[in-house]
């Protein structure tokens, strides 16, 4: 009898049937001596649709709202239904006597082989390979510990409970809002408070008024002091004629100091990475957005098995990995990582509670490299830089705290105290795997005054040294607004918040942007017109952080055993009548943010300017026409031949052109440039080219202009 294998992905199917000795490759499976190993192509089975429980559904209409199935259906999604189909053959065959599941090791991955075992009603007996790593040490040794399937049921329950809330709560209110303002509007239980944080920000921003304020900074030769009110210690002066007073009050003035302080201080080194803190930290360094850091940071796990598992919430080691520490060590240290590397690796690593301490590790431990050995030459740019981030993080956990003595001195001049601090490194520890030489604290938010400068070298000094202000300086400043949100922020107000999980936060934020609800000015994250009005029509209950966070923790109760699947779900179709009644019951309107002057050439209704992947576009307002096209003007990657940037595509009256904005450059459009045929003749552009070279003539007429001369050239 022969044991069937179910990973989540094909990459992770052969890798386990290589392990195995699986050495027959079918289209649909591996097949050797002991297993067959198959794969789901991420989910292959979801919750039915409202129209398959009834085809009224269809269509959206607020009165057949809320929808709440009795029993929530499962179906076959149809993309992938021929891999389903697949694996429901093979678990028919008689010489199959076990399941394992091998899936990812987490809720998701669990939900995703439980819904393909309950559609293929499999009954015979299941174990589950719970991994960290995909190195083939891990996958023998994984194999060699499974445990019962029944273990993870609690498991199972969690994911079912966050599917099902995610559909009865997303779904109903997203078609409640959609129906009742006749327009597209997504909500749910994670986005929608995600997206009231950032709309509450917007509106701090908006409401702030700068004011200006003043600092005094005396230099007293070799180092500079700043001055600080008696009474709130506060280094601001908000009253310009108090800030010139003390400005020509110290100058030239001879003081002394009172007051001469030194402490040895020391950062400990940072602690190990989860998936929130990587992608932050690659937001803030790189500019990656948590996507892409979790793309990136998967083909590392999966493809080149140079880290463990990613999709963690943890950032301690358990004790049971103590004895791999060196071996990981010795195997990531290759090219410019050998020479940091190698004093780890000659004497014992010291072992703290900082680095191990399994009462911190849920389901997976922190993100640390495997070990195994690869040519950094094979990586990507951003697998590289990902992955340097990683291995420095790993090498630092062994380092000893960061060292320093920070000196304050207190110094009166004219009866007014003057302050200034500086720090000096005594050791620089874990910082050396950096190069860094600054005395940020990684895993803290930095409190410190930034009106001051604490890295400057202060000279050795005693109380009652004298010293004189050889020059008073008045600084202007102004008080600033709340910072905008980038990725890293909102990521670390995410989990502040308990708003989605690890795994999840990187695709509520890219939903947030395809929705168009927020959208990428740089770095930043802005939420829309759109955005902005789709929380005020929403419920106020479920734009607050508190409620989804209540029950992301029940969620994870559910998980341990400690909260109730029924109970659960009892109080999310309960608030789901509730929001939805809400929304029936609203008086409020809604306007498009993105409406243009220019109306549907079908039913005469305005369109809507619309931003997609490949561009702006534009839609007809109205839910009942289907008219959409492109916008004119869109950049292409059409290059102009005179000064090869891309080129805009515009329609005339004679059809499609090419327009280059720097030089003017216009080219019809053929069918080889959208795909196949023959491209225009260079003797025809040069004519355009003449006839249009003149930029006064290139305006709002050009289209008219080009069809002339076009239809010109076709006469002869």
């Amino acid at each position: 009898m022969k044991i069937l294998v179910l990973t989540e992905k094909p990459s992770v199917a052969k890798e386990i049937a290589r392990v195995l000795g699986c050495n027959q490759k079918q289209k649909h499976h591996y097949e050797g001596a002991k297993y067959v190993v198959t794969w789901a192509l991420g989910h292959l089975v979801t919750l039915a649709e409202p129209e398959d429980y009834d085809t009224k559904y269809k269509t959206w209409n607020l009165e057949d709202l809320p929808i709440l199935p009795e029993r929530m259906k499962l179906k076959v999604m149809k993309e992938t239904s021929q891999q389903y189909r697949a694996i429901e053959h093979l678990s028919k065959r008689g010489d199959l006597a076990e399941l394992i599941i091998a899936t990812d090791a987490g809720r998701e991955g669990e939900l995703v082989a439980r819904w393909i075992m309950e559609l293929i009603r499999w009954k015979k007996p299941f174990k589950r390979l719970w991994i960290s790593s995909q190195t083939d040490q891990a996958i023998r040794e994984g194999f060699a510990q499974l445990k019962p399937g029944t273990d993870y049921n609690r498991l199972y329950q969690a994911a079912v409970c966050r599917s099902e809330a995610d559909w009865l709560i997303g779904l109903n209110v997203t078609r409640a809002l959609t129906s009742k303002f006749g327009a597209s509007l997504s909500a749910g239980r994670v986005q929608t408070p995600t997206l009231s944080m950032m709309i509450n920000r917007e509106a701090e921003i908006r409401d702030f008024r700068s004011v200006d304020y003043w600092l005094i900074e005396a230099e007293l030769g070799a180092f500079r002091a700043i001055w600080r009110d008696p009474k709130t210690g506060d280094t601001r002066i908000f009253d310009r004629e108090r800030a010139d007073a003390l400005k020509a009050k110290l100058q030239g003035q001879s003081g002394k100091i009172l007051q001469v302080s030194q402490t040895e201080k020391q950062i400990p080194h940072p602690l190990a990475y989860d998936l929130t803190e990587l992608q932050r930290d690659a937001n803030r360094k790189f500019g990656f957005s948590a996507k892409q850091t979790s793309n990136v940071l998967q083909r590392l796990y999966e493809q080149y098995k140079l880290v463990t598992y990613p999709r963690t919430d943890s950032r301690h080691l358990t004790s049971d990995m103590v004895p791999t520490l060196l071996g990981r060590l010795k195997g990531a240290a290759i090219g410019p990582y050998a020479a940091l590397a190698a004093p780890f690796i000659r004497k014992p690593l010291t072992i703290t509670k900082r680095i191990v301490d399994d009462s911190k590790v849920s389901d997976h431990h922190a993100i640390i490299p495997t070990g195994e050995a690869i040519s950094l030459a094979t990586l990507s740019a951003d697998e590289r830089r990902l992955y340097d981030l990683i291995l420095r993080r790993f090498l630092a956990l062994f380092s000893g705290p960061c060292r320093y003595d920070e000196t304050k001195l207190t110094i009166e001049v004219a009866g007014e105290k003057l302050y200034a601090s500086g720090k000096v490194v005594k050791q620089a520890g874990w910082k050396d795997v950096y190069g860094a030489t600054d005395f940020t604290d990684p895993d803290r938010e930095e409190t410190a005054d930034a009106d001051e400068d604490p890295s400057q070298l202060l000279p050795q000094a005693k109380e009652r040294d004298a010293v004189t202000v050889k020059n008073a300086r008045q600084l202007s400043r102004q008080t600033k607004p709340p910072a905008r949100y980038n990725e890293a922020s909102l990521l670390s107000q995410m989990e502040k918040y308990g708003l989605g999980t690890p795994a999840t936060r990187a695709d509520i934020i890219e939903k947030l942007v395809s929705s168009d609800t927020i959208e990428r000015q740089g770095s930043l994250l802005v939420p829309t017109g759109k955005g902005t009005q789709l929380i005020e029509l929403a419920s106020e209950e479920l734009r607050s952080p508190e409620l989804t966070a209540r029950w992301e923790s029940e969620l994870e109760r559910i998980s341990k055993g400690k909260g109730s699947m029924e109970q659960f779900l009892s109080g999310i179709r309960k608030k789901t009548v509730e929001l939805v009644e809400e929304v029936k019951k609203s008086s409020a309107a809604y306007k498009p943010h993105n409406l243009t002057g220019s109306k549907c050439p079908d039913c005469g209704e305005f369109l809507q300017e619309v931003k997609g992947k490949r561009g702006k576009y534009f839609v007809c307002s109205s839910r009942e026409c289907s008219y959409k096209r492109e916008a004119d003007g869109q950049l292409t990657n059409h290059r102009c031949p005179q000064c090869h940037k891309k080129m805009e595509i515009h329609t005339g009256k004679a059809g499609k052109y090419f327009q280059c904005r720097p030089c003017n450059f216009v080219e019809k459009v053929d069918s080889e440039s959208t795909g196949g045929g023959r491209r225009a003749s260079a003797k025809a552009n040069r004519q355009l080219i003449e006839q249009f070279s003149d930029q006064s003539q290139l305006g709002n007429s050009l289209a008219d202009k080009l069809m002339a001369a076009l239809q010109q050239k076709k006469d002869e």
